[in-house]
């Protein structure tokens, strides 16, 4: 069974930094691919960022790029999201997932390819 875990939320203020970090279990076949998604009460849940961890291929929102970067650690099955310039509106829920597939996306396009999801970790930045 696929177990993903993210860690790392927190509250900053505007134009500050957090590293989250996503831990993968379970069926290797199934995380080759994995990808970084946000939800709040004003947004429904959409693509932030994914990763082709073996190729290494990476595709980014319009609203994180330059800002975000995603990266893996394969020997750790671990999937990093660093967050800089952080802005009120990147407010939400962070949520990882398995995906079965990473290119270019926007919006809720690549939510369908998730095939396993983590229980989301919170990050909050204030003015």
């Amino acid at each position: 069974q696929v177990q993903v875990v993210e860690s790392g939320g927190g509250s900053v203020q505007a134009g500050g930094s957090l590293r989250l970090s996503c831990t993968a279990s379970g069926l290797s076949s199934d995380l080759v691919i994995m990808g970084w998604f946000l939800q709040s009460p004003v947004k429904e849940r959409e693509g932030v960022s994914c990763i082709s961890r073996y190729g290494g291929t990476t595709y980014y929102a319009d609203s994180v790029k330059g800002r975000f970067t995603i990266s893996g650690d394969n020997a750790k099955n671990t999937v990093y999201l660093q967050m800089k310039n952080l802005k009120p509106e990147d407010t939400a829920m962070y949520y990882c997932a398995g995906l079965r597939w990473c290119g270019a996306f926007s919006g809720t396009s690549l939510n369908g390819y998730a095939t396993s999801w983590g229980q989301g970790t919170q990050v909050t930045v204030s003015t």
